[in-house]
């Protein structure tokens, strides 16, 4: 096989079982290298061994694709991934929430609009973190106005990169950007990422404003939970969830089914809450690197046994229907 195309293939791979990000970047870095190098170039392996970014496992992996075969790592990587399935699957048309190296994510803007566009996405929203998120690289007004004048070249007939930020919720409720600026962007994801265990009250008032905030489109990861990973366990945020999805539903705001397994957030029971308060959805992928991107079947197979119809998820609506959503009166 191609031998770049078996390294990104790798990467994905690693990504989307959240590997180690300086894992998966090897074999992005390695893959770049090799696409630069005419075909001669790529068979001597004596010269390709010693140029930087070449390492053993990519030098291994681009030998043995050479060879015509499915390198052995890739091989492996495909047997232990084995994606979720579902009929909701096929009826999502783009995702509303990912991140680039603008903040906290792994990869330029171009990556991800390509992973995207191979994944079939129709339309894909921009949401890199808000200025108080600092460890995340939050964007600042003028770094998200930056960022918003370069999206259209990523855009045409087929595919729509739209303006977005995941924009935290203060303790308040209220919203850590610009109010003008939030109301320039295409998707406004709201999400809570400090101060998680505040009394039951508090937080039920915080999450209730950020909802009923006209600027505000998708709830983000409402309980802020962490069930397994890296970063370890966290327990979800304690909170009326019928009074919070009552507001959702109230001012068309979707809450967000996070697909990210280490969160798996809102758990079952609150999508069931969700449900009956008559709230709509968004499947998202939370993704912070291309790879990524696919956990949107793990979303969907989940929002599927909760009994989430398709009609209710926005983004499994074209584009100009989801558009409409997002101009409505609130």
């Amino acid at each position: 096989m191609d031998p770049v195309d078996a390294l990104t293939e790798i990467a994905s791979l690693l990504e989307r079982e959240r590997a180690s990000r300086y894992r998966s970047k090897a074999f992005r870095t390695a893959a770049s290298v090799v696409a630069g190098l005419t075909p001669a170039e790529v068979a001597d392996a004596a010269s390709l061994r010693r140029r930087p970014g070449i390492g053993d496992s990519s030098f291994a992996v681009i030998q043995q694709a050479l060879d015509g075969r499915v390198p052995d790592y890739l091989a492996e990587l495909r047997a232990r991934y084995a994606p979720s399935h579902s009929t909701l699957r096929a009826a999502l048309r783009g995702d509303l929430h990912c991140h680039t190296d603008w903040s906290d994510g792994t990869t330029p803007i171009a990556d991800m609009v390509a992973a995207a566009r191979a994944l079939g996405h129709e339309y894909l929203a921009l949401t890199d973190h808000s200025p108080r998120l600092r460890v995340a690289k939050g964007l600042s007004a003028d770094r998200l106005r930056e960022q918003m004048a370069l999206l259209a070249a990523f855009s045409d007939d087929g595919f729509t990169l739209l303006s977005g930020i995941e924009v935290d919720i203060l303790d308040d409720g209220a919203l850590d950007q610009d109010r003008d600026l939030l109301g320039e962007l295409g998707i406004v994801v709201a999400s809570a990422h400090s101060k998680l265990r505040m009394e039951r009250g508090p937080m039920t008032r915080r999450l209730v404003a950020a909802a009923s905030d006209p600027l505000v489109d998708v709830l983000g990861h409402v309980t802020g939970r962490l069930i397994a990973g890296e970063r370890g366990t966290r327990p979800p945020s304690q909170f009326d969830a019928r009074a919070v999805f009552d507001a959702c539903a109230a001012h068309g705001v979707a809450v967000e089914i996070n697909s990210r397994p280490e969160r798996e957030d809102p758990p079952d029971e609150l999508i069931a809450v969700a449900l009956e308060a008559g709230c709509l959805f968004s499947i998202d992928s939370d993704a912070h690197a291309p790879g990524q991107l696919g956990l949107l079947d793990e979303g969907a197979a989940r929002a599927e046994r909760a009994g989430v119809p398709a009609e209710r998820v926005v983004n499994t609506w074209p584009l100009e229907r989801l558009q409409e959503w997002t101009a409505r009166e609130r």
